[in-house]
């Protein structure tokens, strides 16, 4: 797919936009004045593979966290802040990487020129975020709750930052409603080059949350728009980090990871794919090194399969023939598949190589 020719900005350490790796955000679920328990959530994104996580800022006291969490971690962090410009200014002093703002309710016009001045001066991009649940009321009276009202929206706080001379930003246009987000990050994609955050806001619980957003989020990529994406769960954090990841590897658009395919079962399975499935799922989610792994149950399509991945299985009566690069390695009981098959692409990732013939 071809991607969207997007302005390039610095967050932090991480490059948005311009052809940079599409990059996954979450934002924490902690009071952010719990010190504590608001590191320890940065350093299970961190390790989850986030590569941006915003943090709610809702008073003074909360961007002394910032200080201290920069201090501690060089993951780019992204202050969440509405109606008080001093909490933008102070989130800066105190080594944000980029603030999400809403220029209609920061401030009076000089309360926005006195962040903009710190900002260009630091360096510090200022994401424009507009949601669908709340759009200002004379958007709303001029185009209805519609697509259109989020872009004009958006237009107009663009407008604002451009007046002052400012045009580090990044925009993210979102609704709990798929269509409605597909619609209007496509127009706004038309009418600006700025770098495009993508999401489906408040998509709901694990399942669902899922479906909605790798719908909403892998239709615009497949557009080739987007520069960078955060799944919003009603979950722990760490859960959105994950399928953020997903879509990206069923785009082929991050190649890093275990992929597991497995067969959806049938009558003619022999043995338990689901629990091998989930097992090896499980055990293997810190591996970084891409390698594909087939788990199928039965001799329809498992030798197929299992052939074109890295190293697989084709299952039988209570055992699996496993193949490894394309080839028939051995016949294994079943009690003995999850560990060879770990023991195998953790051999793999160590050496480096998805090729059985190198490494050891």
């Amino acid at each position: 797919m071809q991607r969207r020719k997007s302005r390039k900005i610095i967050v932090g350490v991480l490059e948005i936009g311009d052809g940079s790796p599409i990059s996954v955000e979450s934002m924490t679920a902690t009071d952010t004045k719990n010190i504590e328990a608001t590191i320890e959530q940065v350093e299970e994104l961190r390790l989850a593979g986030c590569d941006i996580v915003r943090i709610a800022i809702y008073d003074e006291e909360c961007t002394d966290t910032i200080r201290i969490l920069k201090s501690l971690t060089n993951i780019p962090l992204v202050a969440d802040i509405h109606f008080d410009y001093r909490l933008a200014i102070a989130s800066i002093d105190n080594g944000i990487d980029m603030v999400r703002i809403n220029p209609g309710n920061i401030g009076t016009p000089d309360s926005v020129k006195r962040l903009l001045a710190v900002a260009k001066e630091r360096q510090i991009p200022i994401r424009i975020g507009v949601n669908s649940g709340s759009l200002p009321e004379e958007m709303i009276k001029r185009y209805g709750n519609t697509s259109k009202a989020m872009v004009e929206s958006v237009l107009k706080h663009v407008s604002i930052l451009e007046d002052y001379g400012y045009d580090n930003i990044l925009l993210s246009l979102k609704s709990s409603d798929v269509i409605k987000t597909v619609k209007a990050c496509r127009e706004i994609s038309q009418l600006t080059d700025y770098p495009l955050h993508l999401g489906v806001t408040e998509a709901g619980t694990v399942f669902s949350g899922s479906l909605k957003s790798s719908i909403g989020i892998g239709t615009l990529l497949l557009d080739g728009i987007g520069d960078t994406i955060r799944v919003s769960l009603t979950a722990p954090p760490v859960e959105e980090v994950r399928v953020g990841h997903e879509i990206l590897k069923c785009l082929g658009l991050r190649k890093e990871g275990v992929e597991i395919i497995s067969c959806p079962t049938c009558g003619r399975c022999r043995i338990d794919i689901i629990s091998l499935a989930n097992t090896l799922k499980e055990g293997l989610k810190d591996i970084k090194y891409p390698l594909k792994i087939a788990i199928m149950g039965c001799a329809v399509n498992g030798p197929g399969e299992a052939k074109e991945a890295d190293i697989g299985i084709a299952g039988g009566l209570g055992k699996a023939v496993l193949f490894k690069k394309g080839k028939v390695s051995e016949t294994l009981p079943f009690d003995d598949i999850v560990k060879t098959i770990t023991a195998e692409v953790r051999r793999m990732a160590a050496y480096g190589c998805s090729d059985n013939s190198t490494g050891i």
